[in-house]
């Protein structure tokens, strides 16, 4: 009885392992293994997908209007750390001026001043862009009064749209008789006076230095060159 038993309890562990081992393996992946890819193609893609993006890009720079533009514009005058996405209050006044948006009577400086004060954040300095399309819509009814609002927002538009910031106080050249005898070279005197030539005009390194003249004549000798001259005129 024991020997008989041994071999069908030895069966039964055999086939209880080949179970766990038939469950334990993994089906098959029936998915085709992936081709590895092109890296030239990779990168083309890439920058075909940074060419759609950069002229998409460029089409939005494109469409900026003809107003926002001045206000970039004004908004860098004066300050090369200006991104032109923001206004202080100098250089708004100054594009109210210089676009005549002040005319001393309906709006005035104090005006422009107050306005801005208003629609600024209460702890910023600057304005943007949104900001200052309302700024101008405060000023518009002020300078415009006998229009409507749509008509004023549009009027005090064309007076800014494609302007730029008016460049004054550019040093001029001061004409007078001090400038002028400064610079006359006619009365120039000393080593001052070899430095140009009758007209007026510099010698260069001529007028700096002392060239050695290995001509034979002395210095200063007023004939120099007319000795073969004599010469061939006396045979």
């Amino acid at each position: 009885m024991i020997q008989s038993f041994i071999p069908i309890v030895q069966g039964d562990l055999g086939s209880t392992m080949a179970d766990n081992k038939a469950k334990s393996t993994k089906p098959a992946n029936k998915t085709p293994p992936r081709s590895p890819s092109d890296p030239t193609k990779d990168r083309a893609a890439k920058r075909l997908s940074c060419d759609s993006n950069s002229s998409h890009e460029g089409a939005m720079a494109g469409e900026i209007s003809a107003l926002e533009e001045a206000f970039r514009k004004f908004a860098i005058h004066g300050d090369t750390r200006a991104t032109g996405k923001e206004m202080h209050g100098k250089n708004w006044s100054k594009l109210c001026k210089d676009c005549q948006v002040i005319d001393g009577k309906n709006v005035t400086i104090t005006d422009v001043d107050i306005v801005f004060s208003k629609i600024k954040g209460k702890s910023s300095r600057t304005i943007t862009f949104e900001q200052f399309k309302e700024a101008l819509q405060e000023l518009s009814k002020k300078r415009f009064k006998e229009k409507s609002d749509e008509e004023a927002i549009q009027e005090i538009y064309k007076l800014i749209e494609g302007k730029a910031p008016i460049i004054s106080g550019v040093t001029k050249a001061i004409s007078s008789p001090t400038v002028s005898r400064l610079t006359d070279t006619s009365k120039f005197t000393g080593s001052h006076k070899e430095r140009f030539d009758p007209s007026g005009k510099g010698k260069g390194r001529a007028g700096r230095e002392d060239l050695v003249d290995a001509s034979g004549y002395v210095s200063g000798y007023k004939h120099a060159g007319t000795y073969d001259h004599k010469v061939q005129g006396s045979k």
